[in-house]
């Protein structure tokens, strides 16, 4: 082969190269591709096949990033007894961007003045066994448009039972999220949407529950407010607990006792 040519080649190699660690990085967090996840842990149907939608996992939950919304389409975590306690504060905690992902999420700026406040799909308060787990509860990542009045209210609320229910069953699978319907409230600062209302679906060993609850300052009480898994999973397309065997799926996620969950 003359100098030349082989010259011509190592070049085209070496942009070939280049051009493939660069999409590496911008579109797989973390260097894993889809073939490396372990499905027994990241369920499948919570992947959905679209490049605007991005896997990221975190010390204490894993979610799926919606760059167009700019929002967490889900989180998703489990919550033992042990874990609803411990040192770690909000103290100095502020929200950020995740600079280790490169792909556009929304800014302080975009919720300056907007009239939302930014609401934890993952709360931090889940998250008190750990300094640094806390503090990746504040990424934009994780983060929606939410009425403050809901975000300090029932929404709050829910959020505590949950770490009681962590406590009373020993731990839960906690899955949460925005739903859009007609985007009512459109969008702020640079096109972050507002979602119409959030879900929190959580499942112990024996039964499990969902709730919806609107964008807004009142909904109703905690109990008109839940719904099955199956009702949630039909609203939203997003099938939450697919790691487990069809009939115990079934079984759960049909289930909506109240009584069990203290409501």
């Amino acid at each position: 082969m003359k100098k030349k040519t082989k010259r011509k080649l190592i070049l085209f190699i070496i942009i070939g190269l280049c051009v493939l660690v660069d999409y590496c990085v911008r579109n797989n967090y973390n260097y894993q591709t889809e073939d490396s996840i372990d499905y027994t842990i990241y369920d499948d149907d919570l992947i959905p096949d679209n490049a605007s939608l991005h896997l990221v996992e975190y010390s204490g939950y894993y979610l799926m990033f919606h760059e167009e919304w700019k929002l967490p389409l889900w989180v998703k975590y489990e919550l033992t007894a042990k874990e609803t306690d411990g040192n770690a504060v909000r103290d100095g905690k502020n929200f950020k961007q995740d600079r280790d992902l490169y792909v556009e999420q929304a800014a302080n700026d975009d919720y300056r003045n907007s009239g939302w406040s930014r609401g934890h799909m993952a709360p931090a308060a889940d998250f008190k066994w750990s300094e640094d787990a806390m503090q990746e509860t504040f990424y934009f990542t994780n983060c929606c448009p939410q009425n403050q009045s809901l975000n300090a209210g029932q929404w709050n609320t829910l959020e505590e039972k949950v770490r009681g229910w962590a406590n009373k069953f020993g731990s839960v699978q906690v899955v949460t999220g925005p739903l859009l319907f007609g985007n009512e409230y459109g969008s702020i600062g640079n096109s972050v949407l507002v979602p119409d209302a959030f879900f929190k679906a959580v499942m112990s060993d024996d039964q499990g529950i969902a709730f919806i609850m609107y964008n807004r300052a009142e909904n109703d009480n905690m109990q008109k407010c839940a719904i099955s898994i199956d009702m949630l999973e039909s609203l939203s397309g997003i099938d939450l607990f697919k790691d487990l065997d069809n009939s115990r799926e079934a079984r759960l996620e049909s289930s909506l006792d109240l009584k069990y969950w203290g409501l």
